[in-house]
C-alpha cells in the first residue's frame, strides 16, 4: 500500500537526508573505532567530540555532561536506576506521575522490588499534577523525582520549572530527572535554568537514526553506570560508540533547531485545524483539552476518541488506505492494553479502546490531514454500522 500519511511522528520521524548522508559516510569511509589510535579511529573519535559539542550547545551545558546511550529507553533507565543506587545511603524515596513512559514505570517497578518506595501522583483531565498534593509528597527520604516533559499519548505539557522549583525550596539534595524524549526539538530546553539535573533524549523523535540517545547528567551528579567494560565515556557508559548513530543524531539536533520558531508556529496551526476539523465528526472526543488553549498543550500529539470504534480496528482501516497513525504508545504496540494514562486523565470507560494517537513532525503538511480527515469522514460511519448488532 503506497504511504499516503504519515501521522505516526510521536513512534518515530523519518530521518533527515542529511542525516543518512552522514551516517553513510561514517559506515563507508570514517568507519574507524573511536578507541583506535590510528587515523581512521581520530577520523571517528572527531565525530564523537563535535556531536557532544553539538547536542550540549542545545542545551547550553558542558560537553562533559552529555552520555550517548542506545535511545531514550536506556537513558531513562540509566537515570532512574544509576541515581536510585547512588544515593541510596540518603533516602529510598521516589515521585513520579501515573502517566510516564513505560521506560520510567517500569525501572521503577523494579526498584520497588529492591526495597525502593515509590509515589506515583494523580494527573487531572489534562495530564497536570496538582502541585500542592506533590510539595505534600516530598519526604525527608525522598531522593528522586521522575516526571515527564511532553506526554507521548496525549501531548500534557508538565509544569517542570514549577516542579524543579518547588523540589529546591524543599531539599536542594532531591534530584530532578525529566524525560524529555517527546519535547525536545519541539521545546528550547536549559537544563540549568530550568533546574533539571537529569534530562532523557531519543534521536528517531527528531528525524534521526533509531537505536541512539543522550542523557544529560549535571555535574557532580551521584549516579552509577548500569553498562561496564572498556571505560568509554570515562567509564560512564562502556562499551564502542555508535558513531553513524551519534554522527546522524548530531545533524538532526542542528537541523531541528534551524528557523525553530517558525517551524514550531506551523505545527501548531496544523494542529489546530486537526482539531477543528476531527471534532465536527459526530462521537469524537479530542483528549487532554479540557478548558485549555491549544498552545498549552505539545504541538505535535493529538489523541482521538471516537465512540462505538475499536482504536485496532480504525488504525487497521486507515493503514488500508495508506494512512500511519498508532493506538497510544507505539513502544508498548506489541502488549496491547488499556492505556494507563487515558484511564488516568479520566477517558470515559466506552472510549478507552477506541482512542487513535495522530501525531505530527516539522515535515507533516495540511495535505497529509486532509487525507486522514476524509478518510475518516468516509470509513467512521461504515465501521460504527458495522458495530452495532
Amino acid at each position: 500500500m503506497e504511504l499516503r500519511a504519515y501521522l505516526d511522528n510521536g513512534a518515530t520521524t523519518k530521518p533527515f537526508d542529511e542525516v543518512k548522508e552522514i551516517m553513510l559516510r561514517t559506515l563507508d569511509i570514517d568507519f574507524g573505532n573511536p578507541s583506535s589510535l590510528h587515523t581512521k579511529g581520530m577520523e571517528a573519535e572527531h565525530y564523537i567530540k563535535e556531536a557532544r559539542n553539538v547536542v550540549a550547545q542545545s542545551l547550553k551545558v558542558k560537553e562533559k555532561e552529555i552520555i550517548f546511550t542506545s535511545g531514550g529507553t536506556e537513558s531513562n533507565n540509566m537515570a532512574l536506576i544509576g541515581a536510585a543506587l547512588a544515593n541510596k545511603r540518603n533516602g529510598n524515596h521516589i515521585i513520579t506521575t501515573k502517566i510516564e513512559h513505560p521506560s520510567v514505570h517500569n525501572p521503577l517497578f523494579l526498584l520497588e522490588e529492591n526495597g525502593f518506595e515509590v509515589t506515583y501522583l494523580d494527573v487531572n483531565r489534562n495530564g497536570h499534577i496538582d502541585l500542592q498534593e506533590f510539595s505534600d509528597a516530598i519526604k525527608d527520604t525522598t531522593i528522586l523525582v521522575s516526571i515527564m516533559y511532553v506526554n507521548n499519548e496525549i501531548g500534557a505539557v508538565l509544569d517542570i520549572e514549577g516542579i524543579s522549583r518547588m523540589i529546591k525550596e524543599k531539599n536542594q539534595n532531591i534530584l530532578f530527572h525529566v524525560d524529555a524524549i517527546q519535547a525536545y526539538g519541539k521545546y528550547r530546553i536549559y537544563p540549568n535554568k530550568m533546574g533539571i539535573d537529569m534530562l532523557s533524549v531519543s534521536a528517531h523523535k527528531i528525524h534521526g537514526p533509531k537505536g541512539i540517545g543522550f542523557l544529560y547528567i549535571k555535574d557532580k551528579t551521584k549516579i552509577k553506570p548500569l553498562i561496564y567494560g572498556g571505560e568509554q565515556q570515562k567509564g560512564m557508559r562502556s562499551g564502542t560508540e555508535n558513531v553513524p548513530g551519534i554522527a546522524g543524531m548530531s545533524e538532526a539536533v542542528k537541523k531541528i533547531y534551524e528557523n525553530h520558531d517558525e517551524k514550531i508556529v506551523t505545527m501548531y496551526e496544523l494542529k489546530k485545524y486537526f482539531v477543528e476539523e476531527v471534532l465536527k465528526i459526530d462521537g469524537t472526543f479530542v483528549n487532554g483539552i479540557d478548558g485549555i488553549p491549544l498552545e498549552v498543550t505539545a504541538p505535535h500529539v493529538i489523541s482521538v476518541s471516537f465512540l462505538k470504534v475499536r482504536s485496532e480496528v480504525l488504525l487497521h482501516a486507515l493503514a488500508d488506505k495508506g494512512i500511519c497513525v498508532s493506538a497510544g504508545s507505539a513502544c508498548a504496540s506489541n502488549h496491547p492494553q488499556i492505556s494507563g494514562t487515558l484511564k488516568a486523565v479520566g477517558v470515559k470507560q466506552e472510549l478507552l479502546e477506541s482512542t487513535i494517537r495522530f501525531s505530527l513532525s516539522v515535515t507533516t503538511t495540511k495535505e497529509e490531514l486532509d487525507i486522514a480527515l476524509e478518510a475518516l469522514h468516509e470509513i467512521l460511519p461504515m465501521l460504527r454500522r458495522f458495530t452495532r448488532h
